[in-house]
């Protein structure tokens, strides 16, 4: 069964609009990677700086892959026209990890 990465930012609300731009600039670093499934960026409504970024993997091999590859690449790369890297939107970090044990089909519009 697949398994879920989120990634739990602490983005100060001057940060926002920058977090959410660079997220949208390498929406397809991630979605053609061998074993990805699932991507949201969710951005807090009311009483927390804490967005949560929730990717889901065929498994866990194919999230190490990412990881150690594009993912590694595109944090790693230098900022614009070749200028210095840009400072990181984020002030904190922590990765939590799931394996998914039930699910139901989504809606259909």
């Amino acid at each position: 069964m697949s398994i879920v990465k989120i990634n739990v930012l602490t983005v100060p609300e001057e940060q926002r609009e920058v977090l959410e731009k660079r997220f949208a600039a390498r929406a397809s670093a991630v979605e053609g990677s061998d074993g990805f499934e699932w991507f949201e960026l969710l951005r807090p409504v009311e009483g927390t700086d804490t967005y949560l970024v929730y990717t889901r993997w065929r498994d866990e091999e194919s999230f190490q892959a990412w990881l150690e590859g594009p993912m590694r690449a595109a944090h790693q790369g230098g900022g614009e026209n070749g200028g210095e890297k840009p400072k990181p939107a984020a002030t904190g970090s922590t990765l939590w990890s799931f394996e998914v044990v039930q699910q139901t089909e989504p809606r259909q519009a």
